[in-house]
């Protein structure tokens, strides 16, 4: 029986890991393609010294901890260029994360990016050659001049950033100028605002999967995702799932979200760069069970049939179909969906759903019903929240679950 290791890169979470480890115990084993009968197993990844010459034990890694930690990040290289061990997601498209590459990457593509300028740090970096060098050719630009040509209001938001932080919405030339001053050495992007916008977007995918969450930045963490279903029209919501399929597959991530505003029939993509996307029990709640299911799978799936990592980029294909001038843009999504599927084996990936996980989906329902993962919810919560408030977001994150859990469960008169 050939075992499987999946190993996990993690930083401070705990909830979705020993939510993953569990039902990977449960799983039991597998009939894949070559007729044999295939086992997994998980393992959390230590940081130690490494030769470059070891080889890995994993068949497959979920990295949660290499977008900021390069120890790590310099282990994952290794393990995929050397080793072929298949990672969610590639450490090499990493720089795309930063914003700015998935940006013009997705401009390229026609999407409907809205009108962005990169601006130079309001503080020099901290180089002895930086004087001579801005002396020689750096040119003077007027940053309220450049803010009027994108629109007022708009957002200065970190090129690299992540997580809201340092992101500022500037309404005129004074707050422009002091949000500028704040940023210091950090380059910034000015984007335009969409203003009056109908939905507020964000998707999380994992392989092939991708739930259209109904998204509210403003509120705190455990309210920001609305269960609230077709909250877009049937054509608006694929174009917002195909345009994070098309992310994905284009910078070859797996494990990512993507924030897309909707105004009218239009859709915007605002944020589309996460490499360690929120899968935490305290704010998915009731999409946290839809989350552990697909990571299951397309692990599952991705060792079981030994689908092959593919670091190449394709994007002259990409970009072959964007230069079509007898294309419109439905037509181009159309096109790109499909180079998606493609790539993520969508289709061999659903047989294999329904042949060899065909029992996963009850799988994890009897498991989010059990009293383990009410303990989970529940020590979550103590170690996420103050003591005096762990009764009501127990009971917050209970009911929640509970939705999801009674639309899936048989009715009794069935």
């Amino acid at each position: 029986m050939p075992d499987h290791l999946i190993g996990l890169l993690l930083g401070t979470e705990e909830d979705w890991p020993r939510a993953f480890e569990t039902l990977v115990e449960r799983l039991g084993p597998l009939p894949g393609p070559d007729g044999g009968t295939h086992r997994l197993t998980t393992e959390r990844i230590t940081i130690e010294p490494f030769n470059l010459a070891d080889k890995p034990r994993y068949d497959l890694v979920i990295d949660r901890l290499a977008w900021w930690y390069y120890v790590p990040r310099e282990w994952l290289k290794k393990v995929s260029l050397m080793d072929d061990v298949y990672l969610l997601n590639s450490p090499f498209t990493f720089q795309s994360m930063e914003k700015h590459a998935a940006y013009c990457a997705m401009l390229r593509l026609g999407m409907k990016v809205p009108p962005t300028v990169l601006v130079p740090q309001k503080h020099p970096p901290d180089n002895a050659r930086f004087q001579y060098t801005a002396a020689k050719y750096n040119q003077p630009f007027d940053l309220g001049q450049i803010a009027q040509q994108v629109g007022y209001p708009l957002f200065m938001k970190p090129f690299d950033g992540g997580q809201w932080v340092g992101v500022s919405r500037i309404r005129d030339e004074a707050e422009l100028h002091r949000a500028y001053d704040e940023s210091g050495e950090r380059l910034m992007h000015l984007q335009a605002s969409i203003e009056g916008f109908d939905a507020f977007a964000r998707c999380l995918s994992i392989g092939p999967e991708t739930m259209v969450m109904k998204f509210r930045p403003d509120l705190p963490m455990h309210d920001r995702y609305a269960v609230e279903h077709g909250f877009l029209s049937g054509t608006t919501g694929w174009e917002v799932e195909t345009i994070a399929k098309v992310v994905n597959a284009f910078f070859r991530w797996e494990f990512n979200s993507c924030e897309i505003l909707v105004r009218g029939e239009d859709a915007h993509p605002i944020d589309y760069a996460n490499a360690s996307p929120d899968v935490a029990i305290t704010s998915l709640h009731y999409y946290f069970p839809w989350a552990m299911t697909a990571l299951l799978k397309w692990s599952a799936f991705c060792v079981v049939t030994g689908r092959e990592p593919r670091l190449d980029l394709d994007t002259r294909a990409y970009f072959d179909v964007a230069d079509r001038d007898d294309l419109g843009y439905e037509e181009k999504l159309r096109e790109y969906r499909r180079m998606s599927d493609e790539y993520f084996e969508t289709e061999r990936y659903r047989e294999f759903c329904d042949t060899a996980l065909a029992h996963v989906d009850e799988l994890v329902l009897d498991w989010v019903a059990s009293d383990a993962f009410d303990r989970l919810l529940v020590e979550t919560a103590v170690a996420t929240y103050p003591p005096h408030e762990v009764e009501r977001f127990v009971g917050h994150f209970r009911g929640l679950v509970g939705q999801w859990l009674r639309e899936r469960s048989p009715s009794p008169s069935a």
